[in-house]
């Protein structure tokens, strides 16, 4: 009986250092971007240092009042992009996953397939095709193509399916209909909040891809009160070598994740709940 929780114990204190390490790997490169936005110029280029130095407020105010550099322009384009993706994402991967679940039609099978095929599909691939159409629907140069993509994503759709088969009883769906429900007030009302948990974790998910994304923007966006964070930080980094300031670069880091921060905080709790796919069975 001893050896057993001895070796219990002894699981458990390894499984502890094992987190705690994983912590501080994770956190660690939180802490150096910290660190390096309170320190100049000068004082980077000596080397990393644990200790903060004096000057956050100078290299925020430098970010700020640089007219070269719209960086709350950016912010709030990248929110405008980042909010739009994940409500119009998650909303109607979640309305396409119910339509294949909740229904038998003649091609379920053939569209099922088909969105599970266009999720292997790299961006790139589509990139020129999908520069060539936006130039011609004239939305170029334009926020609208960053957003209205994203109605369709296979990854998330792929998501709301996993979580409606073991979340959501079918038999709950027939019991609104007879009692004279229509279907999109069933699943707004009925459906919607049984996937809250999938939705919230998506929403994370989506919101982060977007903010993060260079690659499209970067194609699309050309005038600098449009741009997005990423491509922001892109630019500042290629600055001239003489204007270069590396206090400023990592400031507008720092300054980039915190509403990737806030997002996740507001939504963490729902992880593990969307994460084990709900415990609710028909």
């Amino acid at each position: 009986m001893k050896s057993k929780t001895k070796s219990s114990c002894g699981r458990s204190i390894l499984a502890h250092t094992v987190l705690i390490l994983l912590s501080f790997m994770c956190l660690f490169f939180f802490y150096v971007l910290i660190i390096n936005a309170t320190r100049s110029h000068a004082d980077l280029q000596k080397g990393f240092s644990a200790l903060p130095g004096k000057y956050f407020f100078t290299n925020l105010k430098n970010v700020a009042n640089d007219g070269s550099f719209p960086m709350f322009r950016g912010i709030l384009n990248s929110l405008i992009v980042s909010g739009c993706s994940a409500a119009l994402c998650t909303y109607f991967s979640a309305l396409t996953a119910y339509g294949l679940y909740a229904y038998d039609f003649k091609g379920k099978k053939v569209a099922f397939t088909f969105i599970m095929a266009i999720l292997v599909m790299p961006t790139q691939v589509t990139a020129m095709g999908f520069l060539k159409l936006v130039t011609n629907m004239g939305m170029y140069d334009s926020l609208l193509p960053l957003i209205i993509p994203s109605i369709a994503s296979p990854a998330v759709f792929y998501f709301m399916y996993s979580y409606l088969q073991s979340s959501l009883p079918i038999s709950l769906v027939e019991a609104a209909r007879i009692d004279g429900s229509g279907e999109f007030k069933t699943f707004n009302r009925i459906v919607l909040p049984i996937m809250k948990p999938a939705i919230a974790v998506q929403a994370i998910f989506t919101f982060v891809g977007s903010w993060n994304n260079y690659f499209v923007p970067a194609l699309i966006i050309q005038s600098k009160n449009k741009m997005t964070v990423p491509i922001l930080i892109a630019t500042l980094r290629g600055a001239d070598y003489m204007n270069f300031d590396m206090g400023k670069i990592y400031m507008m880091i720092t300054v980039a994740i915190v509403p990737i921060i806030i997002i996740y905080l507001l939504l963490s709790k729902y992880i593990i709940a969307g994460v084990t796919l709900g415990g609710v069975k028909e």
